[in-house]
């Protein structure tokens, strides 16, 4: 499965009236930011190409990752590719420019306003086609906030709209104001929790799902064990529980069937879980788009391999107990997830 055959992915829609990309994306946060320097930028900016030779049209950012360097540093690839690609960014999540660990979620008017013009500016485009509301301020209503962005959407500043780490309820209740093309949420073999309300909130309502961090930041693939020990000291995943301590060593356990599948269809780890991840779409009756992140065109390859390998009853079977025994929980500040507002 780690062949580099340039097989055409099959396009799928965001929900009922977003547009087509192909079914895994392409999550851009890595490559400038989050998991250590990126030591070689021109394979990096190489891979975003590779990328969308092998299918991939959907980019994702944020206006947080690196306080938009992200942005800027993806902008060439975008403004060389605009008319093949769908970007997508975020806006919700403030650094502040004094502590760089002090984050804020703001979902007020004026911020949206200013962020939407901060990211227009750094991608170098006149607009967005997905623009999501990246995390929840609770202290605003979701229809407000989806409000002032559907005007966003009437000034031709962006196409679609999308929200990140919602409540089903939330979902709800931004859906009835203006059409969500996408949700996007951790969901992978480690992180399921979503799919007790608000994946059956977004087959409800046609809004597709778009998973970030299939492959567990990583440790789905069996890259790193214990975070604190083999990662460098500004990446972030060595201040997440799941990846440290005991908690890493049970976790890592876990993959032992992963690895069994993996073996016998001559496959990744990696590959075997975005497998498991795309499955989610048959399986749940919605459109799924996984967007793995990487700095490297092999790794890419062995990504939109994976929309090749279907497993089996059997093999999915396996896999099935995993969520449910992995140690510690998916992020260090629950503040900035969907899970126990529900």
């Amino acid at each position: 499965m780690s062949d580099s055959t340039i097989t055409p992915l099959t396009q799928v829609r965001l929900g009922t009236t977003g547009p087509e990309v192909g079914a895994q994306g392409f999550g851009c946060m890595g490559l400038s930011d989050t998991y250590g320097p990126t030591t070689d930028v021109v394979e990096a900016r190489a891979t975003l190409e590779r990328a969308l030779e092998l299918g991939v049209t959907l980019f994702d950012t944020a206006d947080v990752y690196g306080q938009g360097e992200n942005e800027k540093f993806i902008a060439p690839f975008v403004q060389a590719h605009r008319d093949e690609i769908v970007l997508a960014t975020k806006f919700g999540i403030g650094v502040s420019a004094t502590d760089p660990a002090l984050r804020t979620i703001r979902n007020d008017r004026a911020y949206l306003r200013a962020c939407v013009e901060g990211s227009l500016t750094r991608l170098g485009v006149d607009v967005i086609d997905l623009y999501y509301m990246h995390r929840r301020d609770v202290s605003v209503p979701v229809e407000e906030t989806v409000g002032a962005m559907a005007e966003l959407v009437a000034e031709g500043k962006v196409k679609h709209l999308g929200l990140s780490e919602v409540t089903a309820g939330e979902l709800r209740a931004a859906q009835a104001v203006h059409p969500i093309a996408a949700l996007q949420s951790e969901w992978s073999l480690f992180s399921r929790d979503i799919e007790a309300r608000i994946v059956p909130a977004a087959v409800e309502l046609g809004v597709a799902l778009v998973a970030y961090s299939p492959l567990g930041r990583g440790f789905l693939t069996g890259s790193f064990v214990n975070a604190e020990q083999e990662l460098g000291e500004d990446d972030f995943r060595r201040r997440q529980p799941r990846f440290n301590g005991p908690n890493a060593r049970a976790n890592a356990a876990l993959l032992e069937p992963v690895r069994k599948i993996a073996e016998g269809r001559n496959a990744t780890l990696g590959q075997v879980a975005l497998a498991w991840a795309q499955q989610r779409s048959a399986i749940h009756g919605l459109t799924v788009v996984p967007i793995p992140g990487t700095r490297s065109r092999a790794r890419v390859e062995e990504n939109t391999a994976a929309t090749r390998l279907v497993l089996t009853d059997s093999e999915l079977d396996l896999l099935e107990p995993i969520a449910s025994r992995v140690a510690g929980g998916r992020s260090a500040d629950l503040t900035f997830v969907s899970e126990g507002r529900e």
